[in-house]
């Protein structure tokens, strides 16, 4: 680890849990979860994982005529329960990039757990209450979360010849170190991937409020679900075609290619901008 993580300070924690964000998901669910909980607790940087061998200037982007490197960075706040982790996905080594992560999460955090977050592309309506999914790094870890309302029976398995998610290689490396970790995945909507879905978000952070305690107030995020409800359910008034793709999708009835790209393009030119 030495070199390749720099601090800016040392936070006053203790034992806490570290949030794992990573800036490519779908419907923008990590990144926004991670900027939610640090724009509600006061939450500044305080470490950084140096960029340079793990991601490559091709993908870097530009804002405002501004280069926007790769910037991995842990941040903390007044609750010495919780630290955030944000960052692009690793293009290069992301064995040395997980070691330096859990580097710092173990030697100067000593973080009791990891969660990561993550949202699935779901032909799911948006309709339908957001499920909450599990995936973790023991069977001890899994038995706790039995009473937190989710979803921990769920399997997946890497297919033959095809590179582990980033999420499911760090729950690996946490296990390798002995540190309990899991993955919260919550399904989405195909048609707000594009725009996002702040009933998803909402669903995520509800867990965390009650898991820390944080006593945050979520009335916002829930007026923004509940302002792109009532956006959709004028579509479907106004557009015959629209509700009745949304209706199949209701019933469990499956949409064909052509028909989900209709209501996909509908749905973020209609939605753009009202979250």
């Amino acid at each position: 680890m030495s070199g390749l993580v720099s601090f800016s300070r040392q936070p006053d924690l203790d034992n806490p849990i570290l949030v794992v964000s990573w800036s490519v998901d779908t419907a923008g669910l990590s990144e926004t979860v991670a900027s939610r909980l640090n724009m509600n607790l006061g939450n500044q940087p305080f470490c950084e994982i140096d960029p340079g061998d793990f991601f490559q200037l091709e993908g870097v982007g530009i804002e405002n005529d501004v280069i926007q490197f790769p910037e991995p960075r842990f941040y903390a706040g007044s609750r010495r329960n919780l630290v955030v982790f944000r960052s692009a996905p690793p293009r290069f080594d992301w064995y040395r990039f997980m070691d330096a992560l859990l580097g710092v999460a173990t030697e100067s955090c000593h973080v009791r757990e990891i969660y990561a977050i993550g949202g699935m592309m779901s032909m799911v309506p948006h309709t339908a209450p957001r499920e909450l999914v599990g995936t973790f790094s023991s069977a001890e870890m899994r038995d706790r979360f039995t009473s937190y309302n989710m979803s921990v029976t769920w399997n997946y398995e890497t297919p033959p010849g095809q590179r582990p998610t980033l999420n499911s290689f760090l729950l690996w490396c946490a296990k390798t170190r002995n540190i309990q970790a899991a993955t919260l995945w919550v399904p989405v909507p195909f048609y707000l991937a594009p725009v996002g879905d702040p009933k998803a978000e909402l669903r995520v952070m509800e867990f965390f409020n009650r898991k820390l305690d944080l006593c945050l107030n979520l009335d916002e995020l829930d007026e923004a679900a509940r302002r792109q409800a009532r956006a959709l359910v004028k579509a479907r008034e106004e557009h015959p075609d629209i509700d009745g793709f949304i209706s199949k999708l209701e019933r469990g009835e499956p949409l064909s290619t052509e028909d989900s790209q209709t209501l996909a393009e509908f749905v973020q030119k209609t939605l753009s901008g009202i979250n």
